[in-house]
This record gives C-alpha cells, sequence and structure tokens, in this order.
C-alpha cells in the first residue's frame, strides 16, 4: 500500500472523538499536521512525499468533514476552488506550515 493510500485509510479509519479534538481547533489540527510530518520525515520521506499525504488528507477533509472553525472553512473554500495543481501547492504550504510548529 502506498503512503497516500495509507494516508486516506488512517483518516477514514480515525475515532470520531479523536477525529473532532483534532479539527476542534485550528491550533490543535496544526499541532497533529506537524506530528504527522514529523513521523513522515522519520521514516525518510521528502516534501513532495509529505504533500501528496497532505493532498489526501486535504481531499478526504473536503468530501467528508465540515469545518469546525473559520481557518478550516477557509482553507476548505481555497481547496474547492482549486485546480488539481493549486490544490497540491496548498497542501506543500500545509506541510511547511507543519513543520514551522514543530
Amino acid at each position: 500500500m502506498d503512503i497516500e493510500n495509507k494516508v486516506e485509510k488512517e483518516a477514514r479509519q480515525t475515532e470520531p472523538e479523536k477525529k473532532e479534538e483534532i479539527l476542534q481547533s485550528f491550533d490543535r489540527f496544526k499541532d497533529y499536521l506537524g506530528d504527522q510530518v514529523s513521523k513522515g520525515e522519520k521514516l525518510g520521506l521528502g516534501e513532495e512525499a509529505l504533500a501528496k499525504g497532505a493532498e489526501r488528507v486535504g481531499d478526504y477533509l473536503a468530501k467528508n468533514e465540515e469545518p469546525r472553525n473559520r481557518e478550516e472553512k477557509l482553507l476548505q473554500e481555497l481547496w474547492k476552488l482549486g485546480d488539481k495543481d493549486q490544490r497540491h501547492q496548498l497542501a506543500h504550504l500545509l506541510v511547511r506550515l507543519a513543520q514551522s510548529t514543530n
């Protein structure tokens, strides 16, 4: 199973309570994303692979979750408006944001 499918599978299998905890505040979401990016880096994943994983999470969240705060609402709107390349660039920015919190 490639990293992208693993990321999507993990997002789908996250318990509702844990998912709610992660998405309740944008700071908590950034911390969670930072932890996941850090784990990926320790596994030797480069920025491109991390961005592809973030892209899968973004696709999942945009399709399956309602934003819990205005920052998540903005991300969802940007995600939905962007084409594939723009979403990929946004995923890169999210990875960098997550790296800056570590």
